[in-house]
């Protein structure tokens, strides 16, 4: 009897452990905190993609046993009824703060949350003061802030004449809807006036257009053609490259993700650490309590040229001729070949 009796009590105690140590596990896991975090990219494109992947992964490198960051991605293809939608759905899912990607998706989530307050980081916004996402890159003013792509535009065409001294007509190829392509086209046709420089433009609003674009701009024989960082040319560049090349026509880009698709030369920021940075600010403001109106905009050096040295081949470049006349305009000429997306 004494000795059930002893079996009785171990048993009991024995369960008594499992429970405590299960209910410090419960404890432990109650003590983590989940930040839930809506995405809206615009447009499934190279740079863009590879600005939310950073993102994502820098994020996960921030998680613990104590940190968790719950991430609702959607991407709205340029739709701004389907853009307006996600930001609703976020808002209606209580996210702790949006990220938008790209200029269309940050001015949209930032008159969404003009009441509720929800903190916004943007990413990829090219110029943010003109188009009044925030009041000044030092203090951005309210509940928004983030990365921005700002492109130096007299850079590029330092390089466009760098190529060729000769040129004399220059096509203007952008998507005149894309508010990321506003300051870039004005500061090109300004530099092209005061260098004596003719231009020409044609505009595209789908791939389609911009492929009728491009047949343009090769029928006015132009020496070279300048796209900012517009997401419209960059979704339709992998159909117009080879005409271009084929023309002897040298395409010269606002991110190296178009060089990624064929153009001949990309020159920007680096996107993947644009993501990587983004994903900075959020963690400072959601973590470490940072208020979005006193962080400041984070802005890149633009000096890294990116030249896809297959279509460089293709229009008759010497790669290594190139690589010499760019190199003292650039912080960085690095070389790509052709592919859809980044590995």
């Amino acid at each position: 009897m004494k000795r059930t009796m002893k079996r009785i009590v171990t048993m009991f105690m024995a369960l008594a452990m499992v429970l405590s140590l299960a209910a410090c596990g419960k404890d432990k896991e109650n003590t983590a905190v989940t930040y839930k975090i809506g995405i809206c990219n615009y447009v499934d494109d190279a740079s863009l993609n590879q600005i939310v992947e950073n993102i994502q992964n820098t994020l996960k490198s921030y998680e613990n046993d104590n940190l968790k960051f719950e991430i609702l991605y959607q991407n709205c293809n340029a739709d701004s009824n389907v853009m307006n939608q996600i930001i609703q759905n976020f808002i209606a899912q209580k996210v702790d703060l949006m990220v938008g990607v790209a200029t269309p998706v940050a001015m949209t989530m930032q008159g969404a949350t003009e009441d509720n307050k929800i903190p916004v980081v943007f990413a990829a916004v090219s110029d943010p003061l003109a188009t009044g996402i925030v009041d000044s890159l030092e203090k951005p003013g309210a509940n928004v802030t983030g990365t921005s792509d700002y492109l130096d535009t007299g850079a590029v065409f330092n390089l466009i004449f760098a190529a060729d001294k000769d040129a004399d007509l220059v096509g203007l190829l952008y998507d005149a809807g894309q508010d990321a392509s506003t300051t870039a086209i004005a500061q090109a046709k300004e530099y092209l006036t005061k260098k004596g420089i003719k231009y020409v433009e044609h505009t595209g609003t789908n791939v389609q257009e911009v492929m009728l674009a491009a047949d343009a701009m090769i029928a006015d024989h132009v020496d070279a053609i300048f796209t900012p960082s517009d997401n419209t040319i960059m979704q339709a560049e992998l159909s117009i490259y080879e005409k271009l090349a084929a023309a002897k026509i040298p395409h010269y880009t606002g991110a190296d993700s178009f060089a990624l698709n064929g153009a001949f030369l990309g020159y920007g920021v680096d996107y993947a650490n644009l993501g990587v940075e983004t994903a900075e600010m959020i963690n400072d403001i959601l973590v470490n309590k940072k208020n979005p109106a006193e962080v400041p905009v984070r802005t890149f050096d633009n000096g890294t040229a990116t030249v896809n040295t297959e279509t460089c081949a293709a229009i008759g470049f010497d790669y290594e001729t190139i690589k010499k006349e760019f190199a003292p305009l650039c912080t960085k000429v690095q070389e790509i070949k052709t592919a859809e997306s980044f590995n």
